[in-house]
């Protein structure tokens, strides 16, 4: 049994992790940025949700970009194929759950 404080984790550089649990080949991290992250794809199925801060996250759908404002509590689900992007808005929190080893 372990308490994860969100508020509370920090890390040494943007989008450090901590890893909360592997369960048959899904990954939950709690990650902390103040910064973009890139472009991508994930290889599977993503959950991303906003513990702690506000992120703008970009998508792309059918080749044109839309961007949303993700509050704490908002959830971002990307499916298989969706290439996004997030911009945190100052210092952010988050959890995501991805297969193990995506991107």
């Amino acid at each position: 049994m372990k308490i994860f404080r969100a508020r509370d984790f920090t890390a040494d550089r943007a989008w450090g992790a901590q890893d909360i649990a592997s369960m048959n080949g899904i990954t939950t991290r709690l990650h902390w940025t103040d910064q973009p992250y890139k472009w991508h794809i994930n290889d599977g199925e993503e959950v991303f949700a906003v513990l702690d801060g506000e992120v703008d996250m970009h998508y792309r759908q059918q080749g044109e970009e839309h961007v949303a404002r993700l509050k704490t509590g908002d959830i971002f689900y990307a499916s298989v194929g969706t290439e996004h992007v997030a911009h945190p808005l100052g210092e952010a929190r988050i959890l995501v759950i991805e297969a193990e080893g995506s991107v």
